[in-house]
């Protein structure tokens, strides 16, 4: 394989869709109150690609180095546990990717912001500071979290309320309580990427030390907690189109939810790891179809 196609592996493209649906479900709210910004949703969107690369790249080098990505993984191959590249390169596609990353967020603030509001600023270079050391420190160090089953709060964290919430911000310059609403939305369909991915590598996980919440769990009490992630996710999906005015187009986005209903049917029969491994892009892509629908509807 090709350096090229080594790297493209290492950046896991098909999580890309996930990341950005925050970016979209933030900027369909912006839309709807007349403060969208073109040049802002598209360095937004760039801002996330680095730091979804970054976490991918650290997440690789991490588990290479930790010896959780071994022959008993089940997931797709990783970059590093096949011998493509180096922990030497993947570290300095971290450092190359941290620095466009930062350049690409900074270009973000001073746009939206501009030099009149400096504690806006000064906030959300904290928060860019925050991103990237939350996407390295998931498996990289002693203190990893993702080994210690905070994954799923800081992926809610950054890709719920980070994500939505403070996109909306960098249009707005100001809260909207609504928000919150897509924001728990894409946050608990994004846990339900990441614990999917926990269960379906529970037993290696066990072997090799690492605790998630799908280890702590069991594997029946997993499915429960994936279920009601799914149905709070709903939840807060309707309650948003309930509130707003207008005709049946408010609930466009929950169609996006049709796919979840058959997936849920599906995990009730899963005992196999294995089969939990196609089931990922089924929510992966229900959370970018609800942002998507989300957007386009913001426009009727």
């Amino acid at each position: 394989m090709s350096k090229t196609k080594s790297w493209l592996l290492a950046a896991r493209l098909r999580t890309l869709p996930l990341s950005f649906s925050g970016i979209i479900a933030g900027s369909a709210m912006a839309v709807q109150h007349e403060v969208f910004q073109w040049p802002i949703f598209i360095l937004a969107l760039l801002t996330t690609l680095g730091f979804q690369v970054l976490s991918n790249f650290a997440n690789d080098y991490g588990d290479g180095v930790k010896g959780t990505d071994n022959e008993e993984r089940i997931g797709p191959k990783r970059a590093m546990q096949s011998g493509l590249l180096t922990p030497k390169e993947l570290k300095s596609g971290m450092a190359v990717t941290t620095l466009l990353t930062l350049t690409a967020a900074g270009a973000l603030i001073y746009v939206a912001f501009g030099k009149e509001n400096f504690a806006y600023t000064l906030l959300f270079v904290v928060f860019g500071i925050a991103a990237i050391v939350a996407a390295i420190k998931y498996t990289v160090g002693k203190n990893a979290y993702g080994y210690r089953a905070m994954g799923d709060l800081f992926v809610f964290l950054f890709f719920g309320l980070l994500g939505v919430v403070g996109s909306y911000f960098l249009y707005a310059k100001a809260l909207y309580v609504l928000v919150f609403f897509p924001a728990i939305t894409i946050g608990l369909l994004s846990v339900a990427v990441l614990h999917l991915n926990n269960m379906r590598d529970r037993i290696s996980d066990i072997a090799s030390g690492k605790k998630t919440v799908a280890v702590l769990l069991g594997a029946e009490k997993s499915k429960k907690y994936h279920f009601i992630l799914l149905a709070t996710a709903y939840f807060f999906a309707f309650s948003y189109g309930y509130v707003q005015e207008g005709g049946l187009l408010r609930f466009l986005p929950l169609l996006a939810f049709i796919p979840v209903l058959i997936h849920v049917k599906k995990v009730l029969k899963i005992n196999a790891p294995e089969a939990f491994d196609p089931e990922l892009k089924k929510i992966a892509i229900s959370a970018f179809l609800y942002a998507l629908l989300f957007f386009g509807s913001a426009f009727l």
